[in-house]
């Protein structure tokens, strides 16, 4: 059975909290010189591609609520397949930057799939 959209939304919103908690503290040098704290952000930017890409399947409206959702796929493919070439610093940027709009809209979607469910 496929998981719905709310499973995946939920996913993103997790892999946003724990990218915010892997860098809580930690600025931009630290960042580039901790593998371990680079391989857990990228591995949570990963799942959030993935699951950003199976909405676009799912459920084709909540991945066009999402902002760069296309964008956010293709980063995805960026650190999965082309891992040589991935900017740390880009990779800071779009974690301080994105990831909280990422997450409000993935919220708000979820809020807004579950009062569907409930007038349902």
């Amino acid at each position: 059975m496929p998981r719905d959209a709310r499973a995946y939304l939920s996913d993103i919103i997790e892999a946003c909290d724990a990218i915010r908690a892997a860098l809580f503290g930690v600025d931009l040098d630290e960042y580039r010189r901790n593998r371990l704290v680079r391989s857990s952000v990228e591995r949570e930017f990963i799942i959030i591609g993935e699951a950003v890409s199976a909405l676009s399947r799912v459920t084709p409206g909540a991945f066009a609520s999402i902002t760069r959702a296309r964008r956010i796929v293709d980063f995805r493919n960026q650190l999965t397949h082309e891992y040589p070439t991935v900017d740390d610093a880009l990779v800071w940027a779009i974690a301080d930057r994105d990831v909280p709009v990422l997450r409000d809209e993935c919220s708000g979607l979820m809020r807004s799939m579950e009062a569907e469910g409930a007038a349902d």
